[in-house]
Parts: C-alpha cells; sequence; structure tokens
C-alpha cells in the first residue's frame, strides 16, 4: 500500500505554512496564509488523505529553517530532501534548474527555457511548472520572473504579492505589484 503521507502546520512571522512529506521526502509545501484552516485545506489538497504528524528530524529541519526564511534569515534548502512523485519529464527538467537558484538570485521563464535547451518559445511552460510547484520555497519558484523584470505570476497565498515580499525579503528589489480592481 503506497503511503498517502503525513503533514505539519507551523507558524512563521508572515503567517500559517504547511510541509507534507511521503517517507523522508517532502512531497507539498504551503507558503504562508494568514489562517491555519486555510493552510491545512490547501496542503489536505495536494496530499489527499494525509494525517496531521509530529515530522521526524530532517523535516523538522526544513521547518526550522523555513521559519527563519521568513524571520529575514538567509536560508538555503538546496540539501531538503523532495518527493515529488513523476512529475512531466520537461517539469522535472524546470525543478531540477531552478532548484539552484540561491538567496536573491533570479532569473527569467525564457532564461530557464533556453538553459534546458528548449528555446525561449517554452517559456510558457516553465511558467506552468512553476504554477504546479508543489514545494514552493524548497524549489524557489518565486525567483522566476517574467522578461523585462516584470514580477510575473504566482499560484501561493497573496499571488505576486507574496512573491515580491519574499523577493524584497532576499533583497532584490521588485517593481510596485498591480492589484486587481476591488468591485
Amino acid at each position: 500500500m503506497i503511503s498517502q503521507g503525513h503533514y505539519q502546520l507551523f507558524g512563521t512571522a508572515t503567517g500559517v505554512a504547511a510541509i507534507g512529506w511521503k517517507g523522508a521526502g517532502i512531497a507539498s509545501f504551503r507558503l504562508p496564509a494568514p489562517t491555519a484552516p486555510e493552510t491545512e485545506r490547501a496542503i489536505l489538497r495536494h496530499l489527499p488523505g494525509a494525517r496531521r504528524a509530529e515530522p521526524p528530524a530532517g523535516i523538522a529541519a526544513v521547518i526550522n529553517a523555513a521559519i527563519r526564511y521568513f524571520e529575514g534569515e538567509r536560508v538555503e534548502f538546496f540539501e531538503a530532501p523532495v518527493e515529488l512523485g513523476e512529475p512531466p519529464p520537461f517539469f522535472a527538467r524546470v525543478y531540477a534548474h531552478v532548484r539552484k537558484l540561491g538567496w536573491g538570485q533570479t532569473t527569467t521563464y525564457g532564461a530557464v527555457a533556453r538553459a534546458l535547451d528548449a528555446g525561449p518559445e517554452h517559456a510558457r511552460a516553465v511558467g506552468q511548472a512553476m504554477a504546479t510547484n508543489p514545494v514552493p520555497l524548497i524549489i524557489p519558484c518565486h525567483r522566476v520572473m517574467a522578461a523585462g523584470g516584470g514580477i510575473g505570476g504566482f499560484s501561493a497565498p497573496g499571488g505576486a504579492l507574496s512573491k515580491a515580499r519574499m523577493l524584497e525579503l532576499e533583497g532584490v528589489p521588485v517593481a510596485p505589484v498591480q492589484h486587481g480592481f476591488d468591485f
């Protein structure tokens, strides 16, 4: 029987985050949201049937690093164990490439495509991979921006504003984020 996984919620300086794991690998990470129920719903959408549990030492270390990250400490997640299942092959290549981006280092969707010898016309596919990234922060999709210095999209709680805040936390200057209309 395949394990459905486990998860744990944890507080950060910017809200409640969650981490989900299968075995020793991180299978899901939810960036901070304002409330615990919102975060718990999000993690369970990605890991249906997962049970809340105390994390093993390796996962607890990643939780502690994430808490420090959101307090503004320079933290890298290069060695955090991940269990992504079987993403589409191009997405797996994108994730491996983006995972190497360090604190404050940004790139563009087109540059990632070119680095993978896919050509800039595959920038949209890079964006799709980032939008479905199951472990944001671990695979730092917030560091991938649109051409011309635009912030690009972000599917985490808070959208592009959260992406901008994470980049600012890392010392990356960003253009003002356009907000939607309040109808």
